[in-house]
């Protein structure tokens, strides 16, 4: 037997295998044709795990909300429990300064000039007299109620006032105005002394206060008054002739 004999012929083992290979891959084939591709996907009930992107919805940013400053402590003053001030000093001296309206002060020694006019006939005794107060400061002043009058040393109270010249209104002077009040130096009465000078203090808006120095005026034309216990004085008016109405019947 030679070399091509020899590859030609098959040996009946090889061919078992190959029939045996054969029907193996013949099942394999059938089998997998049966079943889906192998290419394909396993179906599943679940779905994919790749979810389709949803549409992004922007939440809305929560307000700010401001928290407001906590109130301070301060307690309100309950109403009537705040004292009224305390009037300032004048010029000179203690006693209210503020006018009552707060607009303007009270007058003091240094913001006036006094001069006493002698009222009776040239002869007579000297019994009334007119008190003349003039603004001489800066400033608008106001003199109030009634000057506190003494007549010389030896007085011991100061002349009482005549209630009913009380004129209802203050006395507010601006720079050159005037005020007056006219005084009754002696009424017939006990007690009489010579007095070598007359001066007056000033009130302030609190009735009974004293604003400052007193001021002395000059006697007219005499060098003493004599004077009793019965003097009077009137409220300060801004007319004399209204002043001396109250004193020139006495």
């Amino acid at each position: 037997m030679n070399a091509s004999d020899s590859t030609n012929r098959t040996s009946p083992r090889s061919w078992k295998s190959y029939a045996l290979g054969a029907a193996a891959c013949a099942a394999l084939l059938a089998a997998t044709a049966c079943g889906p591709g192998a290419g394909d996907p396993e179906p599943s009930d679940r779905p994919s795990s790749t979810a389709s992107p949803k549409p992004t919805t922007a939440t809305p940013a929560a307000p700010t909300t401001a928290t407001p400053a906590a109130p301070t402590a301060t307690t309100p003053a309950k109403p009537g429990t705040t004292a009224p001030a305390t009037p300032t000093a004048g010029p000179g001296g203690t006693g209210g300064t503020s006018g009552g309206d707060g607009t303007t002060v009270a007058c003091a020694k240094g913001d006036l000039s006094l001069a006493a006019t002698n009222e009776d006939d040239k002869g007579r005794p000297v019994r009334h007299l007119l008190l003349t107060l003039t603004n001489v400061g800066s400033r608008k002043c106001t003199v109030y109620n009634y000057p506190y009058v003494q007549m010389g040393a030896d007085a011991q109270a100061p002349v009482a006032v005549i209630e009913d010249s009380d004129p209802k209104e203050l006395a507010t002077l601006a720079p050159g105005e005037k005020a007056y009040a006219a005084l009754l130096v002696s009424g017939g009465h006990r007690d009489t002394y010579e007095a070598g000078y007359v001066s007056l203090g000033l009130q302030g808006p609190r009735p009974g206060s004293h604003v400052g120095e007193s001021i002395r005026a000059e006697l007219p034309g005499i060098d003493t008054l004599t004077v009793d216990d019965g003097g009077r004085v009137t409220y300060w008016m801004t007319a004399s002739g209204l002043a001396l109405r109250f004193i020139m019947s006495s």
